[in-house]
């Protein structure tokens, strides 16, 4: 379709609000830990309730979205989206929190099935990696940028102010969606005139492909995201990071990433994306050992530890991207992408809630049992690999 990078760039923006909204929480562990007055297991509890609500709503999605013209439906999630990101800045207490948090996920799991769903109706599969890579470019933006910045706002104002702040940015994204997203709406000629509620579990049953691209998401998602909420803790208690020098961990990996990702989504286009994804699992699997080991190191060591963690980790996720959208006819892709992200954001939860019940703090501050964790990354993404090998890419 014509002008694939201005819309490509504005659900960049979209990701960009989403994904600093949900990576806030994780460098903000020790100061909420504080603030609070929580445990660890409270926190990862904060943490994965985001991750479950989004699940359960990316799920439901799957009975609705393909009934709707996508910008519309882009237009409505985000609104109700950026509301519940200024909600949570107005939260006085932990349970205040977790009832904006919840919220926010609910829209957070929709709006991701409406971006997936976006890219691959608007693009061909043989340029998809690129444009994936591009999308997730906000992930990077979102570590050179957004998290740094809200760090530094929660450092001087409080922990609130970072969720304020990004409701009142994400103005200028709905903008970009009214100018640059096109009317969507040729998936609704394939669409039955009645609901039919069984449809989406009936399409996953007929089509092993499409099981199997559930199975890769999940293992996937708990191959990263078991590490991912006791990162920064972990780095303050154990590493000696003090919580100022948190941000430089998202500044340099972001920065490394924003050049990385849409390079790493042209070679999956043109060398094969199992491939590819074949040598991110494997490099992957040095840092997340590295860091789930660590001892108190200097800054610049643990930065460059982490800085390759964002690099492999983010980039097996493109290919693994490409690889579950292909399974897929474009009048099923709504239905498929929200079962998808419910998949994602469910096996978030079900990850951080695993790490919360295996990490411990010992008397001294210290968290215990992180490299078990470590381990059940790895194998959580070999066994994504196995699962991939046999997905067929078609649409």
């Amino acid at each position: 379709m014509k002008n694939e990078r201005p819309l490509l760039l504005t659900l960049a923006v979209v990701q960009f609000n989403h994904i600093v909204d949900f990576m806030l929480m994780m460098p903000l562990g020790p100061q909420l830990m504080r603030a609070l007055q929580i445990d660890p297991r409270q926190f990862s509890l904060l943490v994965s309730a985001y991750t479950i609500s989004a699940g359960i709503f990316g799920f439901a999605g799957a009975f609705f979205l393909d009934r709707f013209e996508r910008k519309r439906a882009l237009q409505i999630v985000f609104i109700a989206f950026v509301l519940g990101t200024f909600i949570c800045g107005l939260a006085g207490n932990y349970y205040l929190l977790m009832a904006a948090r919840i919220f926010t996920g609910a829209f957070g799991g929709l709006l991701s099935s409406l971006i997936l769903s976006i890219v691959g109706d608007a693009i061909p599969l043989e340029r998809r990696s690129s444009a994936m890579g591009i999308i997730m470019t906000a992930f990077a933006m979102a570590s050179i940028a957004g998290v740094p910045a809200g760090m530094f706002l929660a450092n001087q104002f409080g922990w609130n102010m970072p969720f304020i702040i990004l409701a009142a940015f994400s103005v200028f994204a709905h903008l970009a969606i009214m100018r640059f997203v096109p009317v969507m709406d040729i998936h609704l000629q394939g669409q039955p005139t009645k609901p039919d509620l069984m449809e989406p579990f009936r399409m996953v049953a007929q089509h092993p492909d499409q099981q199997r691209a559930l199975w890769l998401q999940f293992f996937m998602m708990m191959g990263h995201f078991s590490l991912i909420p006791f990162l920064s803790p972990y780095m303050v208690s154990n590493v000696g990071f003090s919580e100022q020098e948190l941000p430089l961990i998202y500044l340099f990996g972001g920065l490394v990433s924003m050049l990385s990702l849409p390079l790493i989504g042209k070679i999956a286009d043109k060398h094969g994306r199992y491939r590819v994804m074949i040598f991110g699992i494997l490099l992957s699997a040095i840092p997340q050992l590295i860091i789930t080991h660590m001892p108190p190191v200097p800054v610049w060591v643990a930065l460059c530890v982490t800085t390759f963690f964002f690099i492999t980790t983010g980039g097996r996720n493109i290919p693994a991207s490409t690889i579950i959208s292909s399974t897929a006819a474009p009048h099923q892709r709504g239905k498929f992408m929200s079962l998808n992200v419910a998949v994602q954001q469910l096996s978030s939860g079900l990850a951080a809630f695993m790490a919360g019940q295996i990490v411990s703090k010992s008397s001294g501050g210290e968290l215990l049992h992180y490299p078990i964790v470590g381990y059940l990354a790895i194998g959580f993404s070999l066994a994504g690999l196995y699962i991939a090998r046999t997905i067929r890419s078609q649409y």
